[in-house]
């Protein structure tokens, strides 16, 4: 009851982000319907209808990763201070968003299903009834197990996917795996979370703890005032700091609200990304699978969708390894390009790009890594695309519009993530001055900095991958 009812009360942007799922949703509830009807059609090859649902786990993926950005983005199951007093805290709020995922995909399910059976003419009263009879096997009956069995794989994906990702974790162990700080001028260690870029910035978000030596006076009695002292405030409203240390900085409370019930830092990403390495060494991997698939012994073809030509077995794990190794090299390239646009001597709008980027980096640079991946698999077929070869039709056509859009979608999520995470930052650079247009121009020289590494890397990731099958 509580995930209707913010499903209903959300922002129209909100929704229109659960719109997408549910939509991506059901155009894949429809591609693994359409595998059921094709193995209904034809009983007698089994094989092509196992290898056609084995292509559908690429828009279930999809599907399932846009799922996952949405669930992050969803301000109505964001921890906030005081909610755990009621009952809704970290594993509730995560039951929550697990519930309102499955909601948007069993919506598209559903619709996916409705579609299916006006196509198959079971069901009437729409223009395009019966419109695929033969295809979707429409004089046999429709094993309802085996469909409900294929329309649940979205919704489950998706569930499991959020509770993995939003589960509430120890403290404890949050913080022994934290990276390693250090205080003023290295004095002091702690384990605790970094501060974000501007956090210094904002007005009465910090405190200062007065110095020991202060001599603090005995109940009953009355201190006495001092000339240059100010007055402060009482001992019992400042929180101690984290590592003990006189003096040091540490964050006030909170609409009242003590600071072990502020939100957890679970949506903060690590600064520095480390699978650079691993996504290079994939990706080059990848590509040298591709390279000598056609040089080895010829054992057989691969059949693959849209038209393109039959190759090896060893071109396809080629492309997959090279689209895991993208995805996990975008991170690092994403805090790479930080680092180099703040190289040699910059300036403020430099810096601000830079540092910016690098803060955003794992929240930002998986996503476009996935893109660049589809991106480069779809020049790929771009240039292998045979226009008579009759394989190329409206399924092959779904599952690509399915498969770029939740891409292109999930960026443009992850984008929004990161805009509100640096919210805070925005408004303090706003009231200490400032201009807009600077933070506009940031914003320019950000997204000018990823499309120059990014679309020079994709186009020479999709020529490397397209010369196998070109020969």
């Amino acid at each position: 009851m509580l995930a209707l009812r913010l499903t209903r009360a959300a922002r129209p942007a909100v929704q229109l982000r659960r719109l997408l799922v549910a939509a991506a949703s059901a155009g894949t509830g429809f591609l693994l319907l359409s595998t059921l009807g094709h193995a209904l059609a034809h009983p007698e090859n089994p094989a092509a209808s196992a290898l056609r649902l084995a292509w559908c786990a690429v828009p279930l993926a999809a599907t399932v990763h846009l799922a996952l950005a949405v669930a992050r983005t969803d301000p109505g199951t964001r921890p906030r201070p005081g909610l755990a007093a009621i009952g809704l805290g970290p594993a509730r709020l995560m039951a929550v968003s697990a519930m309102t995922t499955a909601l948007s995909t069993l919506l598209g399910s559903m619709l996916a299903l409705l579609f299916f059976l006006h196509l198959r003419g079971d069901l009437t009263g729409m223009p395009f009834d019966g419109a695929a009879r033969d295809f979707l096997a429409a004089g046999l009956p429709l094993p309802w197990p085996a469909a409900l069995t294929l329309l649940a794989l979205a919704p489950v994906s998706s569930s499991i996917a959020v509770v993995l990702m939003l589960r509430p974790r120890d403290a404890r162990v949050a913080a022994r795996t934290a990276p390693r700080m250090f205080g003023r001028f290295g004095a002091y260690a702690t384990t605790g979370p970094g501060e974000t870029f501007g956090a210094y910035g904002r007005f009465g978000s910090r405190a200062v703890r007065p110095r020991a030596g202060r001599a603090v006076p005995a109940a009953g009695t009355a201190p006495a005032p001092a000339a240059h002292d100010a007055p402060s405030p009482p001992e019992s409203t400042l929180p101690a700091p984290a590592d003990g240390a006189p003096g040091e900085t540490v964050p006030a409370a909170v609409n009242g609200s003590a600071q072990d019930d502020a939100p957890p830092t679970r949506d903060i990403p690590a600064p520095d990304p480390t699978a650079l390495p691993w996504g290079t060494a994939l990706l080059a991997v990848g590509l040298a699978v591709e390279a000598y698939a056609d040089r080895g012994p010829d054992i057989g073809g691969l059949p693959l969708p849209g038209g393109l030509p039959t190759g090896p077995a060893a071109v396809l794990l080629g492309w997959t390894l090279t689209a895991v190794g993208l995805a996990l090299a975008g991170p690092g390239l994403t805090h790479l390009c930080g680092r180099l646009l703040q190289a040699a001597r910059p300036g403020a709008l430099r810096l601000l790009a830079g540092r910016g980027l690098m803060q955003e980096a794992s929240r930002i640079g998986r996503p476009l890594g996935v893109v660049c991946a589809v991106a480069s698999g779809a020049y790929t077929m771009a240039r292998l695309y045979d226009p008579a070869d009759p394989s190329f039709g409206p399924l092959t056509t779904l599952g690509a519009v399915v498969v770029a859009g939740c891409t292109v979608a999930t960026l443009l999520t992850a984008a929004v993530e990161a805009r509100q995470s640096r919210a805070d930052t925005t408004a303090a650079l706003l009231r200490l001055g400032a201009p807009a247009k600077a933070l506009r121009t940031a914003a320019a020289l950000r997204s000018a900095a990823l499309l120059t590494l990014f679309v020079p890397l994709t186009l020479v990731v999709a020529e490397l991958a397209a010369l196998p099958l070109m020969r």
